[in-house]
């Protein structure tokens, strides 16, 4: 009964900075007022440290302290990577890297994205008859059908990768300082409208401020602002997300919400600058700026849907310390004998400050509160869900018995190019001298399958394991999951094979 008990739960839960959704799997009858909401906010290179209630050195999160007061707060959270495009893969995917084919970041010039064979929880949950929206950073592909709007999400608003990667109308903090976007003054074209602001640097620090193209700001498929004022981006993004809570709300469809927000990679300009002990008065204002967008989020979910509404507070990976002052704290994993030489103990790295992140679950009525969890969540897999009644399920990765080749070529890069800016540093300041990211891995095996393109199937798909702890799990499994269910599937039918664990 124990293992069946697992079993069960983990068709609804996953890791990697969201739950897996407790969707009505069965799908029969009237079941659209137990479907719960779900609202995803993931924050930028955030360390462990710059949560109040993890690092009490930290006093910029009153918001995100009272969330975690009034539920449950995991402190020993992990991200599936320690960099942007894999975590956020995996967290829209449920699946490691090397099972979903990003194991890179995406750059500006990158013609591909997340393998267009690989389901995302948008796509799930859009069908089961939510409405699904995504608010800030994409970065798993700007071409094509690699856009958010063609990935599960019915609406979208924001930007295709992050903010230091496109010059801008008002420049972020940023180290080295990048310039911001000409203004048809003699330096480069003008970039009135929508018209893209092309200006070609010559000096190395403008090219590794990506100067090359002006960041587009996207409603759906349509560029509504290039280059990006940074300076309101933070409270678009506030409006935008309570807007689209209001109107699902009004409509009676469970919805996603998923925000991924600018905070906390480097901060946005125009941020106001307050006395700051610590003296990261860049940092710690954009901290609390990011603070009081969470808390408006919060807000607008308790008076709109506060009974029925799941919200999870995560990070993408640890902080990027290249950036010194502009980067955020990792508390006490400060991973001494490799800052002793020199190196980074936190973004990018295998170090604990580098995928170890802040993590708030709030559901009031559901989840406990004020409640903390020491559980490690790892990122197992199971072969789960197989034929459902009323929802096709995921599409299984052509890689569930191989690993897939990690090249730029598999990843839509043209061949010899570099996922990474050039002249990226390791240590603090920053030295010029460029780092590259690991040689790819070799190609599978011969005789062994390749990744097809956008191919369906009704086989069985994966399910990450969710290992909290049991007040959540418990919870969780017998207030949501159970009566969505609706006691119509048949679990002998539904849930099959073993645990792999990676």
């Amino acid at each position: 009964m124990g293992w069946l008990f697992l079993k069960v739960l983990f068709v609804g839960v996953t890791f990697l900075g969201c739950l897996y959704p407790l969707v009505d799997f069965c799908g029969s009858g009237d079941t659209r007022g137990q479907k719960p909401n779900f609202v995803i906010i993931l924050a930028d290179d955030m360390g462990w440290g710059d949560l109040g209630a993890n690092w009490a050195e930290t006093k910029d999160t009153a918001n995100l302290d009272e969330m975690a007061a009034e539920g449950m707060r995991f402190v020993d959270f992990h991200a599936a990577a320690s960099t942007c495009s894999p975590s956020r893969a995996s967290l829209l995917t449920g699946r490691l890297g090397l099972r979903n084919g990003v194991t890179h970041n995406f750059a500006v010039t990158s013609v591909g994205g997340l393998p267009l064979n690989e389901t995302t929880l948008a796509e799930v949950l859009r069908q089961a008859g939510y409405v699904t929206g995504m608010i800030g950073k994409w970065h798993l592909g700007h071409h094509g059908s690699y856009h958010p709007s063609f990935r599960g999400f019915d609406y979208y608003f924001g930007i295709p990768y992050s903010h230091d990667m496109g010059c801008t109308d008002t420049p972020g903090y940023n180290h080295p300082p990048c310039p911001a976007c000409p203004r048809g003054d003699g330096d480069g074209p003008s970039s009135r409208g929508n018209e893209c602001c092309l200006w070609f640097a010559h000096r190395t620090h403008e090219r590794d401020c990506y100067t090359d193209v002006a960041l587009p700001l996207y409603e759906n498929l349509n560029i509504v602002e290039q280059p990006v004022n940074l300076s309101g981006l933070a409270q678009k993004y506030a409006e935008k997300a309570t807007q689209f809570i209001q109107h699902a709300s009004a409509s009676g469809r469970p919805f996603l919400l998923y925000v991924a927000l600018a905070h906390m990679h480097v901060p946005l300009s125009g941020t106001r600058l307050s006395a700051d002990r610590r003296g990261r008065r860049p940092y710690g204002a954009a901290l609390r700026e990011m603070d009081r967008l969470v808390g408006q989020i919060k807000d607008k979910v308790d008076r709109t849907a506060r009974e029925n509404t799941f919200l999870w507070f995560t990070g993408d990976n640890g902080p990027w310390a290249q950036k010194c002052e502009l980067a955020g704290s990792v508390g006490p994993f400060t991973g001494s004998w490799q800052t002793h030489q020199g190196g980074s103990a936190a973004k990018q790295t295998t170090w604990e400050g580098g995928h170890r992140v802040p993590a708030l679950a709030y559901w009031p009525g559901t989840v406990p509160i004020n409640v903390t969890s020491t559980a490690l969540l790892r990122c197992c897999f199971t072969p789960t869900v197989g034929r459902l009644e009323s929802m096709e399920p995921f599409r299984p990765s052509a890689w569930n018995n191989t690993r897939p080749s990690t090249s730029p070529v598999s990843q839509g890069h043209p061949p010899g190019s570099t996922l990474w800016p050039p002249g990226m540093s390791v240590g603090c300041p920053p030295s010029g001298s460029p780092q590259h990211p690991p040689p790819p891995l070799p190609p599978p095996p011969q005789g062994r399958p390749s990744a097809p393109t956008n191919t369906k199937t009704r086989s069985l798909y994966s399910a990450p394991e969710f290992l909290a702890s049991s007040e959540l799990v418990r919870t969780l499994t017998r207030r949501t999951l159970t009566p969505l269910l609706g006691f119509k599937c048949q679990f002998g039918g539904m849930l099959n094979g073993s645990l792999e664990i990676f």
